[in-house]
């Protein structure tokens, strides 16, 4: 029996596309795409174009490697004085560890001020810092009528550096060998005796005033624009006493061109060992010492403050640094921003009343 061949039949439309397709369509090969029209691919690109960029724009931006050109430092007193002496040491140090130059620039005058208010204005990049100390942060603000910066929020603080104390010292020709004569003598020529100070409100006037005050001594108080001047007066005789840093007299003492009496703080210094303290010396209780630190303008980057106090840290533990300050009588401490503050504040009390009972002003 033959069999009829039956007719070609396309195959039924799947139902599982959920349309039907047309009859004389042509069939996809297995897991291909459709093409993506031109105009629709543009959009797509143009879109991602635009979100790549809204990102970017929101994205924090890249800082540069920190530091990358010199940093200069400002010295709010004259050059050859003890804050500038410390300063010019500590900045040979941090920058071979940075390996860039770090500048001084002496901005000397009205107890620091002119130079704080430099420190101040500055960009708060890292490239400008500053020396800040207890005059230019804690006394200034009770002897300035008018202060041209302010010293609780115009500042960051990096760092304490140290502290050094004062040294009592006398013309070679005045009478006295020890701090008991010389306040004899003081009493037996009231107002005669002439007291130099590297400036009105420095540590050096300021412990001269405490001194007279425990004393009851009155002595005539002569400021110099910055300690150099006032040593080369206290050598020649124009000046017969003076309260100093042991970081700027202190080698004249060594040399034999003034005489010291005594050093201010609370023990001898390691660096003049055989000198008593004022206290020892008849003033119980007296004590001054001048520390200072790196601070720099206000909105320094967290980052950057941080770079800067680990450097600072770690140029005052060097053995060379070591020996220069030991040379000078500064004794370095270190630490953070917040043991920085904290001294800053517990000098406030003690230094305005001296200032109120002294009446000692820079008006």
């Amino acid at each position: 029996m033959q069999t009829t061949p039956r007719p070609n039949r396309i195959p039924a439309p799947s139902r599982s596309l959920g349309r039907t397709c047309h009859p004389h369509a042509v069939a996809m090969p297995l897991g291909a795409r459709p093409a993506v029209r031109v105009p629709r691919l543009r959009a797509i690109l143009a879109a991602g174009t635009l979100l790549a960029m809204a990102a970017m724009a929101l994205a924090p931006p890249v800082r540069a490697a920190y530091p990358e050109h010199p940093i200069k430092m400002i010295v709010p007193y004259a050059p050859g004085s003890s804050p500038d002496n410390i300063c010019r040491a500590l900045a040979q140090e941090m920058g071979k560890a940075m390996g860039v130059s770090f500048v001084i620039d002496n901005r000397a005058g009205a107890s620091g001020s002119i130079g704080s208010e430099a420190i101040a204005k500055a960009a708060p990049d890292g490239y400008t810092i500053g020396y800040g100390n207890i005059g230019t942060l804690t006394t200034n603000r009770f002897m300035l009528a008018k202060m041209p910066y302010d010293p609780d929020h115009d500042f960051a603080l990096v760092g304490l550096m140290g502290a050094v104390q004062n040294m009592l010292a006398v013309n070679n020709s005045l009478p006295v060998t020890n701090v008991n004569e010389l306040i004899a003598l003081a009493k037996s020529r009231p107002g005669k005796l002439v007291m130099a100070s590297g400036g009105a409100g420095n540590t050096g006037h300021l412990g001269g005033e405490l001194f007279k005050a425990m004393t009851g001594t009155y002595m005539l108080h002569v400021p110099y624009r910055g300690s150099p001047a006032a040593i080369t007066d206290l050598i020649g005789g124009q000046a017969d006493l003076m309260f100093d840093n042991l970081s700027s007299i202190g080698s004249f003492v060594k040399s034999g061109k003034v005489r010291g009496l005594a050093v201010s703080g609370s023990r001898r210094s390691p660096s003049f060992p055989d000198l008593p303290t004022v206290a020892e010396s008849g003033v119980p209780g007296y004590e001054t010492m001048a520390w200072g630190g790196v601070v720099a303008p206000a909105g320094l980057a967290p980052e950057i403050a941080t770079r800067l106090n680990s450097e600072l840290n770690k140029a005052l533990k060097t053995p060379t640094l070591s020996v220069v300050y030991f040379n000078m009588g500064f004794e370095p401490s270190g630490g953070s921003a917040a043991d920085f503050a904290a001294l800053m504040k517990s000098e406030m009390p003690k230094w305005q009343a001296v200032i109120k009972r002294s009446g000692a002003s820079m008006q």
